[in-house]
C-alpha cells in the first residue's frame, strides 16, 4: 500500500465499486511514486486504495492507442447503471471481440482461483448452445469473429465435438476451446478429432507454470505431467495452441520467463496469454493489493526474465480495450524470435487496426499498403515477405501459424480495481442462455447465477 500521506497527482476521475457492499462510489485514479492507484471512499465502509498499474508512464500513454468503439446490438436498457444493467446496455462502448459460451458448469478440478467456482455441474443442451451461437452472430450484425467454448471444463460436455462441428460450420472466423488439458493428456482419440478442426481453430490451454508448487497453489494439485502430456498431444496433430498463464504475485510471477521459453520451443504453440489473477470467484475475500499482479507489472517481468529478448516497450495497448489489454508479436526466423513492433510507431497504423483480438495479418497489410502517405509499410514488411499477399489463403494461414508468435496480457476487473471506463470498453463477453451479452468481469462480479 502507498503511504496515504505522500503527495500524488490526480490523473482521472471515475466511478468504482465498494468491494464490501458493491455500492457505486466516486473514485480518483492517481499517480504516486511511479505507480497508479485507485482511491475511493464508501460512506459505509470507509476509504479504500487499490493498485491499478505498476508503471504510471505506460498508463499515461495508453489512450494514444484508443479507437472509437464498434457498435453491436443491445439487449438491455439503462436502469441501475453499470455494471448492473448488463447486457449489453447503451452504456457499453465496445462490441464483442470474443464471445464466450460456458457449455457446462461441470469441471474435473476445483481450482482455488476459479472465477466460476466450478465443480460438479450440468451441461447445456446442444440445442440451447446452437441458439446462443446464432444469437451471438446476429448481435454482431452477422460478423462474429471469435467464439470461445468454456466452462466449467468444456471437454466434460458429452457433445463437445458436436458443438465444435456446429461452431465451425457457422462462419465464425475463429473458434477456441478453453481447457485445463486433462482430457487432452488422457484421450488421444479426442485430440485426433480436434485436429480435424485446424484452420480457424485453436486450443486455449490453462498453463500456469512448470513447478509442482505453482500447480498445487493455483490448481489444487500437481498437474505438471498432465499439462506437458497435453502439449505433446496437441503437437502431434499440429493443433494451434495458446498457453494461458494466470499470474499471481508471489506465487508464479517468477516463472513467466520459463513459460515463455517453453512455449517458444514448440512450433504449434502460437503464443502465451498472461492474465493477472482477478479477485472474484473462489478467491479469498481479503484485500488483494499485496498479491495484485498488474498488466504493466507483468510486462516488466517479461523483460527482466527474458533478458531483454522481449521488452516492455515492445507491447502496445490493444486499441479496442487500451485499459486492460496489451499485445506484442514476434517473428520466428529459424530457431530465433524477433520482435516485430520494436521501434515501430504503431499509432500511425491505428486506422488499419480493427477493434478485435482476431488480428489478420493479410488484411492489415493489404489495407496499410494503400496508405503510403501516412504509413511506412516497410517497417512491418522487414519480417514478412511481400510475396505473402500473393499466396493462397491456406498458405497465408499456414505461414501465420508457423511464424508469428503472439504475446498478450489481459487484465480483468474486480470489485477492488473496478474502473467504469475500463468496464465499459471490455470486449470479452459471456453469452448467456437467456440471450444477453455480459462483459466477463461484470458477469463474475454480479451476474453469475450464484449472485441471484
Amino acid at each position: 500500500m502507498p503511504d496515504l500521506q505522500n503527495p500524488y497527482d490526480v490523473l482521472e476521475a471515475t466511478l468504482s465499486l465498494c468491494p464490501e457492499c458493491l455500492a457505486t462510489i466516486p473514485a480518483k485514479i492517481v499517480r504516486q511514486d511511479g505507480r497508479v492507484y485507485l482511491r475511493k471512499h464508501c460512506p459505509t465502509h470507509g476509504s479504500q486504495c487499490e493498485l491499478l498499474e505498476h508503471d504510471a508512464a505506460y498508463f499515461a500513454r495508453r489512450n494514444d492507442f484508443s479507437r472509437p468503439g464498434t457498435a453491436s446490438k443491445l439487449q438491455t436498457a439503462r436502469a441501475k447503471g453499470c455494471p448492473f444493467d448488463c447486457g449489453l446496455c447503451p452504456e457499453h462502448e465496445q462490441h464483442t471481440c470474443i464471445g464466450l459460451i460456458e457449455v457446462t458448469t461441470a469441471c474435473d478440478l476445483r481450482c482455488p482461483v476459479c472465477y466460476a467456482e466450478s465443480g460438479p455441474g450440468s451441461h447445456l443442451p446442444l440445442a440451447d448452445i446452437r441458439r446462443m451461437i446464432d444469437f451471438y452472430i446476429d448481435s454482431e450484425h452477422g460478423r462474429a469473429e471469435i467464439l470461445q467454448l468454456s466452462g466449467g471444463e468444456p471437454t466434460q460436455h458429452p457433445q463437445i465435438l458436436d458443438i465444435l462441428r456446429h461452431a465451425r460450420s457457422t462462419g465464425i472466423a475463429y473458434v477456441m476451446l478453453n481447457t485445463n488439458g486433462l482430457r487432452l493428456a488422457a484421450d488421444p482419440d479426442f485430440v485426433r478429432e480436434l485436429g480435424s478442426f485446424v484452420g480457424g481453430f485453436e486450443v486455449y490451454l490453462q498453463f500456469d507454470g512448470l513447478s509442482a508448487a505453482t500447480s498445487c497453489r493455483l490448481r489444487g494439485g500437481d498437474l505438471v505431467a498432465q499439462k506437458l502430456a497435453a502439449v505433446e498431444a496437441l503437437g502431434r496433430h499440429r493443433i494451434p495452441t495458446t498457453l494461458v498463464m494466470t499470474v499471481q504475485a508471489g506465487v508464479n510471477d517468477r516463472e513467466i520467463g520459463e513459460v515463455l521459453a517453453f512455449a517458444m520451443r514448440h512450433r504449434h504453440i502460437r503464443g502465451v496469454n498472461f492474465q493477472p489473477t482477478a479477485f472474484f470467484g473462489r478467491r479469498p475475500a481479503a484485500a488483494p493489493t499485496a498479491e495484485r499482479s498488474t498488466l504493466t507489472g507483468i510486462l516488466a517481468l517479461i523483460e527482466e526474465q527474458t533478458a531483454g529478448l522481449v521488452r516492455a516497450s515492445d507491447f502496445v495497448p490493444l486499441p479496442c480495450d487500451v485499459d486492460r489489454v496489451a499485445v506484442d508479436y514476434l517473428y520466428r526466423v529459424g530457431g530465433e524470435y524477433r520482435p516485430i513492433l520494436r521501434g515501430v510507431d504503431c499509432r500511425k497504423y491505428l486506422p488499419h487496426i480493427r477493434n478485435t483480438f482476431n488480428f489478420r495479418a493479410e488484411e492489415f497489410l493489404a489495407e496499410a499498403k494503400t496508405e503510403v502517405s501516412c504509413c511506412n509499410i516497410g517497417e512491418l514488411l522487414k519480417f514478412i515477405s511481400p510475396q505473402f499477399l500473393l499466396q493462397s489463403r491456406p498458405e497465408r494461414v499456414a505461414y501465420i501459424n508457423d511464424n508469428l508468435f503472439r504475446l498478450s496480457v489481459v487484465s480483468f476487473v474486480d470489485a477492488y480495481n473496478f474502473d467504469l471506463k475500463a468496464m465499459q470498453k471490455e470486449c470479452v463477453h459471456v453469452i448467456t442462455p437467456d440471450l444477453r451479452k455480459i462483459p466477463f468481469s461484470a458477469y463474475n462480479l454480479v451476474h453469475r447465477p450464484r449472485h441471484a
